[in-house]
């Protein structure tokens, strides 16, 4: 028996599990966002500079006896927008990504580690998945708070060497997209 299970978190709007591959990027440390990447238009009444659509997927398969997974963490340009672009927004939407990207390892890393159980292991997989997303939201949202949406430029520049750090850090769990 064969069960295939798909479970998509995603940061401030979702990324719909049938979205093409054409408004979708996956995390690469050596590709950084461009404003032409932020496709969608910035609602009227938009108190924000801009806006990141970002979200980690995960499809998973388990036999008898294995767990099998794929992980991908994706910036959506359809449902991203920018309405002051600077460089300085740009980096601190770019920060969002990567705190998304920290939180595709972290998954990555507790899957590796999770003693398969074919018993539990729909609830186990969903259990860690969730646990994974409650931190990345609350680092999105610590990350917002702190820097006050990049308008605190000493706390945003912390802020980015914390995440650069952090992907540093978690290097050893980056194997998890193909």
């Amino acid at each position: 028996m064969m069960l295939r299970i798909l479970l998509a978190c995603c940061l401030i709007t979702s990324l719909g599990a049938a979205q093409t591959n054409n408004n979708l990027i996956k995390w690469n440390h050596s590709q950084k966002l461009t404003w032409d990447d932020f496709k969608a238009t910035p609602p009227p009444d938009a108190a924000n500079a801009a806006l990141t659509s970002s979200g980690i997927l995960i499809n998973f398969t388990y036999s008898d006896r294995s767990l099998n997974f794929d992980i991908t963490c994706n910036f959506d340009k359809s449902k991203s927008w920018g309405r002051i672009k600077n460089d300085h927004i740009l980096s601190h939407e770019q920060g969002h990504f990567d705190i998304t990207e920290i939180h595709a390892r972290k998954l990555y890393r507790r899957l590796k580690e999770y003693r398969f159980n074919k018993s539990t292991v729909s609830k186990d997989i969903h259990d860690l998945y969730e646990a994974v997303v409650n931190e990345l939201q609350q680092m999105q949202h610590d990350y917002d708070r702190e820097t006050d949406h990049s308008r605190n430029f000493f706390h945003q520049k912390n802020w980015l060497e914390k995440i650069q750090g952090e992907l540093n850090n978690s290097q050893a769990w980056s194997a998890y997209s193909k």
